[in-house]
């Protein structure tokens, strides 16, 4: 399972990061991805991060104010946050699979292991 934490409240511009700490899996061998859920909007995938790899991948909504990462020793992959927008509100989950890319992204339902999300709200 994974579960997503260190969401909040910040001000437009702020940043913040994210946590997502997986369990009962091999963390190595996947890939694992952040996805969010805007009010009144669908899903959205914008990052992912190959852990043995450490191939990484953002869609154009994120690419320049977002970093994923990975601590192997902690099962931990990161999200940092930066020139944060109201438009970045929303719940923000992860959730593993098998590939890290745009299109894989895409596909939620190629995704498992989502657990409860963490809130981000940015306004002022």
């Amino acid at each position: 399972q994974l579960q997503a934490s260190g969401g909040g409240l910040v001000q437009p511009g702020g940043s913040l990061r994210l946590s997502c700490t997986a369990s009962g899996f091999i963390f190595d061998d996947y890939v694992i991805g952040w996805f969010r859920r805007a009010p009144g909007k669908e899903r959205e995938g914008f990052s992912c991060i190959s852990i043995r790899d450490e191939i990484t991948s953002y869609t154009d909504s994120v690419k320049g104010r977002f970093t994923i990462s990975s601590d192997n020793a902690e099962n931990t992959v990161y999200l940092q946050m930066n020139s944060l927008k109201p438009e970045d509100t929303g719940v923000y989950y992860c959730a593993r699979t098998t590939r890290c890319d745009r299109g894989r992204l895409r596909l939620g339902y190629l995704f498992d292991g989502w657990g409860q999300g963490t809130l981000v709200t940015v306004s002022s």
